[in-house]
C-alpha cells in the first residue's frame, strides 16, 4: 500500500504541522484580513470575508487561537464586545506568505 500522504522527511514534519495550522479554505483569508485591519470585531470580520458562514468563521478563529496565531479579547460590556487580532507569531508569517504569493503569481 502506498503512503503518498506522508511527508518523506519524518513522521513529525514541521512543514506538515505549519500547513495544518494555516491550511484550509478560510484561515489565510482571516489572517490576511486581521493583518491588514488590526483589531476587528467578529461581525466586521465576517462582512470582510465573503462567503464564510458563522460556523466556519467561529471554528477557524478558535483553531487559529489554539495555534497562537490569533488573540481573542473579550470586553465585559453590555453587550459583550469581542475583538480579534493576529499575534506576533502570526506576523512572522507575513514575509513567508508574500514570497509564496510571488511564487504563485509566476504559475
Amino acid at each position: 500500500m502506498s503512503q503518498t500522504n506522508i511527508c518523506p522527511c519524518s513522521e513529525q514534519c514541521p512543514l506538515q504541522h505549519a500547513m495544518e495550522m494555516i491550511g484550509g479554505k478560510w484561515k489565510l483569508a482571516i489572517l490576511c484580513s486581521l493583518g491588514v485591519d488590526g483589531k476587528v470585531r467578529y461581525n466586521d470580520l465576517k462582512r470582510k470575508i465573503s462567503g464564510i458562514s458563522n460556523t466556519m468563521l467561529a471554528k477557524s478563529l478558535h483553531e487559529l487561537e489554539e495555534c497562537d496565531l490569533v488573540n481573542r479579547t473579550e470586553y465585559m460590556e453590555v453587550p459583550i464586545r469581542v475583538e480579534y487580532e493576529i499575534t506576533e507569531r502570526a506576523k512572522e508569517l507575513g514575509p513567508i506568505l508574500a514570497q509564496l504569493a510571488q511564487w504563485g503569481a509566476k504559475a
